[in-house]
């Protein structure tokens, strides 16, 4: 066979053609061939493994844009004196469904030593709207509970707190313990005092209301991460359907307050307003 039968291949019947490996015999020894299969096996690899991964980032991402985005922190003055505003501006996990017919309202802590008697303190509008939840319940003949507190748990905490490990109303100064004038008592309120953050803590609560044939309690008072927040705690285990009224409860501590309004109280109960609570039980709802 001449070079030129090499250059063109050799047209006669039967002749063998040439491979890469005969027509480039410097170029492509066995090593380089072996180097060039390593080298394609790991680009698929790598492509699968790039395949994969965005598929998975499409398979989670996507919920996220579901829900809305967390809004930044505000004030605390503006939380307190708008208790309301977190719940205007993010969509709770549970709404008022209903009111059982024997429904009760329990107020907790909106006493003097607690309450500053300012008519521009930020717990004014929570004392205002249990005043107006108060009064819905009375009308209605549904029992009334308030509560107040005389006392705290003696355990060591890192965080001071007044009253801890006091015994009774001594330890506080004179009308300390005593509820707000705006609530205005009536004699068919039931009063209860507690000594921890739950209102049903050794304070007989869960009897008189079982008594009273209550199987829902609407919660309102101070503050939102402390008592309210432990009461509703213990109602929701002791098998009672919790309400928060949102807007009548506020906390020194803002985030603490929206931790409690976003994600304690949607898995122990249902929130609404003062306005919705009182419609319910007025029957316009």
């Amino acid at each position: 066979m001449t070079t030129d039968d090499c250059s063109r291949g050799d047209p006669r019947p039967g002749a063998p053609g040439l491979t890469g490996r005969e027509f480039f015999p410097n170029l492509i020894s066995g090593p380089f061939h072996s180097g060039l299969v390593v080298v394609f096996a790991f680009g698929a690899v790598l492509a699968v493994l790039a395949a994969i991964a965005a598929t998975l980032r499409g398979a989670y991402s996507a919920p996220a844009a579901e829900g809305p985005a967390e809004h930044p922190d505000r004030p605390f003055r503006q939380a307190a004196e708008h208790p309301q505003a977190a719940d205007t501006q993010r969509k709770n996990t549970m709404a008022l469904t209903t009111l059982d017919p024997t429904s009760a309202l329990v107020v907790i802590d909106l006493q003097k030593g607690i309450v500053p008697a300012r008519e521009d303190a930020p717990a004014t509008p929570v004392v205002r709207h249990a005043a107006r939840l108060a009064t819905a319940f009375r009308r209605r003949g549904l029992p009334v509970v308030l509560v107040n507190v005389t006392g705290g748990a003696p355990g060591r905490t890192d965080t001071a707190r007044p009253g801890a490990g006091t015994a009774g109303p001594a330890a506080f100064p004179p009308g300390w313990s005593d509820l707000v004038d705006e609530l205005d008592v009536q004699p068919t309120d039931h009063l209860i005092t507690k000594r921890r953050r739950s209102a049903f803590h050794d304070t007989g609560l869960d009897t008189l209301l079982r008594d009273l044939g209550v199987t829902q309690v609407v919660l309102a008072g101070i503050s939102t991460s402390s008592g309210v927040e432990s009461t509703a705690r213990a109602a929701y285990d002791y098998g009672y359907h919790v309400v928060l009224a949102t807007d009548a409860m506020s906390d020194p501590d803002a985030d603490a307050h929206r931790n409690s309004i976003d994600r304690i109280f949607p898995k122990t109960g249902e929130t609404a307003t003062t306005a919705e609570i009182t419609d319910m039980v007025e029957g316009t709802r």
